[in-house]
Formats: structure tokens, C-alpha cells, sequence
């Protein structure tokens, strides 16, 4: 069975001292994949059972309609991982004390107290590592602590994010060899994200008075439910405005799949294999009505579309594409809220029991690479009904800027949230 690539995340934070302390916090990673094949079989999926709702969901979904509202101002396509990035600062806020902690709470969205917060990321983290285990599409997540071997973290903050984030604790030496950590790390992000992400810690991110990197991992792959046949995929007019269209690859099939319809809008959910993870784009009826969609985004939003869609047999057109996107979220996250962390007033003495730390920069990378590849079906797709006419069938043609986001059905939580706004050669 072939399977094709899906998307890839990382991003890192760095923390420092002041600059007359020697003993600095440098950097905080938080690395996020997600690859994997997008194809379709027709064939019937089972519904999903819900667990009861995880107060970390609704954190994590404002959270991540807060970061793309400061990042859709950009031009162009984008693409990251919402959970990665409130995993890596979850982990960093449980260091944090009084104002900052505070700070972050707040920009994180995270349940009260904070002794609950970080319970609801464990049981979350361990709800999405469940679909991993039923063998139908590949969804893990890890963390990793990468402290300075000689500075001396608290053993209780050590504890709360092994116990509570499962992350893996290697010591590396910042002081004396800054190039190795930075290898050591880069390493361990590339085997984390299928050798996706390479060199997410650029030179001179790190420096002798880093003292400690903490990384977040998730990685996706999976198959369509229903596949995509490439003998179907044509060279087609995609709109990139009004005035501006340009040929790129066009995939196509008619498939039942979940279908929400509002004066303004179109929202398809496709599934992958499992029926635990699934696709929802988000396609304006208008060319021009990307902004118009990206303003009024928001949780109410997505909870009333998802709750009309319908399933039903759609023609579905949507573009084959692979993009990359990097951030870096420092002056994103102090425009939400998030100020003392970087500042030389932040309070991390959970971390250490001094106040020489502060956050320095955060920096996420993802990529995706969507296309037709994927688990392949022998039978029909649907079933025909006769009627006293033709039914005229629903279209779904993804020709023109839209809006995704790749979710965890089971507990809500969106993993990966992007915008095609127009091809790459």
C-alpha cells in the first residue's frame, strides 16, 4: 500500500537571563508533524464515540483562532500546528509563577487552576496517542526536555512535566558545546517528523547560556477514507484573485462525505481511514471572500458548521499541494497578552527557584504535502437512488483561496489549521 505525505510541524522558544546572570534559560522547542496520505475509498465509516469533553479543547481551539488571527495578516499560504505550540508553552507555563504565569494562562486559554490545566493536556495527549493504537492511521505525540547537564532545575517541575507531558529528559552541554545541542536536537526533531523538518534550530539560536530546550512533537499519517483516483487530477484554473488565475493540479471524485452550506460559505469534512481524524475546508462562495471568512472565524463559528453539515454524495475538486510555512511567534504571542514572559520581569522560578530566566523567541515550522495517494478501494463509491428526476449532486470546487484545519474527532482538538491561498510551483 502506498501512503502519501500529510503535514509537518516544529517551532521552538528561547529563553533567557539577564545579562549580568551567567545561568540562562534559553530556548524552548516545540516541534509538531503531521504526514501522511489523503486518499479515498467508498466504503462506510463507523461514527465516533466521544469521550467526555476535555476542559483543555476549548483552550486549545480559542487559542488556535487567536494565532491565526494575528498570522493571517501574512500574504500567501500558511500552515501550523495550534496543538504543538499550547503543548510546548503548556509545558514552559508550568514554570511560570504569579503575573507571568498568569500572563500565559490567559493567552493559552488554559483551564483553572493549573494543578487541572496540565491533568487536562495529560488526558488529552493520551487521547490522541488512542487513535494511534487502533491501527488505522499513524497520530503519536512526544516530548522531550533537553536541559543544560550542570544547571540545577527543580526536581519537582522535572516531575510535573514527565509525569504529566510523558517528555523524555537528555541533558546536553550548552557551555562547552553549543553546535553538538543544536545537532543533538535538530537530530531529534528530523526522527520525530519522518526527516520532514531539518534544521529547525538555526545557528546562533542557541548559545552558552541556554539551559534548556523543550521540545513538542506530533506527527500524522494517514489514508483518505475514500480515495482520490489520479487518472482524475488535471492541470485547472485556480483563482488566486478575482483578476489572477493560474493552472495548478486539480484532484476529483464524487464521494458521500459531510457537507455544511451557508450564503456565504461551503464546509466539506473528509475523513481519513478510522474516522477519528478528519479534514474540514472551509471555501468561500466568493473569490475575493477569504478576508471576509478569516474575520469572522471563530469557535461559535465552527461548532455551528460542523453541527449542520449533512452526509451526503458531493462532487469534490480540491487542488494537490505541498507548502512550508516558519514562524517566528515572539512578537504574535506579546500582541495576545503573553508580555512578561519575554521580559527581563518574568517570573520562572518554578523552574529553578531564581528569577534569572525569561523567554527569548518561539519559533514553529510546519509543512504538508496533500495529494491522492493512500489506501485504494475495488467497489463503486455511493449509491444510486432513483428518483422521478435527476438529483442535481452538491459541488465542491476548491478553486479558489480557502481555509483547512485537520482535527481529532474523538476529543475535538485541532491539530493542524492552514490557508491555500494560491499554488507553489
Amino acid at each position: 500500500m502506498r501512503t502519501s505525505k500529510l503535514p509537518v510541524e516544529s517551532g521552538a522558544i528561547t529563553i533567557q537571563t539577564r545579562p549580568f546572570i551567567m545561568k540562562t534559560m534559553k530556548t524552548i522547542l516545540t516541534v509538531s508533524l503531521l504526514a501522511g496520505a489523503m486518499a479515498m475509498t467508498a466504503r462506510a465509516e463507523s461514527p465516533v464515540k466521544k469521550p467526555a469533553p476535555n476542559p483543555a479543547v476549548q483552550g486549545n481551539t480559542a487559542f488556535a483562532l487567536d494565532i491565526y488571527g494575528q498570522l493571517r495578516t501574512q500574504p500567501g499560504n500558511l500552515f501550523f500546528s495550534p496543538y504543538s505550540i499550547s503543548t510546548a508553552l503548556a509545558m514552559t507555563q508550568a514554570g511560570a509563577r504569579g503575573d507571568t504565569a498568569a500572563e500565559m494562562a490567559k493567552v493559552l486559554h488554559l483551564p483553572a487552576p493549573a494543578k487541572e490545566a496540565h491533568a487536562a493536556f495529560a488526558q488529552l495527549q493520551g487521547q490522541v496517542n488512542a487513535v494511534q493504537g487502533k491501527g488505522k492511521v499513524r497520530l503519536t505525540v512526544g516530548n522531550a526536555l533537553f536541559p543544560h547537564e550542570n544547571y540545577k532545575f527543580k526536581p519537582e517541575y522535572i516531575r510535573l512535566v514527565t509525569d504529566q507531558y510523558a517528555a523524555g529528559v537528555e541533558p546536553l552541554d550548552y557551555l562547552q558545546d553549543t553546535e553538538g545541542a543544536r545537532t543533538h536536537i535538530n537530530q531529534w526533531v528530523e526522527k520525530r517528523t519522518n526527516d520532514k523538518i531539518k534544521n529547525l534550530i538555526k545557528p546562533g539560536m542557541l548559545d552558552p547560556l541556554t539551559r534548556m530546550v523543550l521540545v513538542n512533537a506530533i506527527h500524522f499519517k494517514g489514508d483518505w477514507s475514500s480515495q482520490f483516483k489520479p487518472r482524475f487530477t488535471r492541470e485547472q484554473p485556480f483563482h488566486v484573485t478575482a483578476g489572477k488565475r493560474v493552472k495548478t493540479p486539480m484532484m476529483y471524485q464524487t464521494t458521500q462525505a459531510r457537507l455544511a452550506q451557508t450564503a456565504d460559505l461551503q464546509m466539506l469534512e473528509l475523513p481519513y481511514t478510522g474516522n477519528d481524524v478528519s479534514m474540514c475546508i472551509l471555501l468561500p462562495r466568493k473569490v475575493d471572500g477569504l478576508a471576509a471568512l478569516e474575520a469572522k472565524l471563530d469557535a461559535k463559528l465552527l461548532g455551528q458548521l460542523t453541527a449542520q453539515a449533512r452526509q451526503m454524495k458531493v462532487r469534490v475538486t480540491l487542488p494537490k499541494f505541498k507548502m512550508t510555512s516558519e514562524f517566528r511567534l515572539r512578537n504574535v504571542l506579546e500582541k495576545l497578552g503573553m508580555k512578561l514572559a519575554f521580559s527581563r520581569n518574568a517570573d520562572f522560578s518554578g523552574m529553578d527557584g531564581t528569577r534569572n530566566l525569561y523567554l527569548y523567541d518561539v519559533v514553529h515550522k510546519a509543512f504538508v504535502d496533500v495529494n491522492e495517494e493512500g489506501t485504494e478501494a475495488a467497489a463503486a463509491t455511493g449509491v444510486i437512488i432513483n428518483t422521478r428526476s435527476a438529483p442535481i449532486l452538491p459541488n465542491f470546487r476548491a478553486d479558489r483561496p480557502f481555509l483547512f484545519l485537520i482535527r481529532d474527532k474523538t476529543t475535538g482538538s485541532i491539530l493542524f489549521l492552514g490557508r491555500y491561498a494560491q499554488p507553489v510551483k
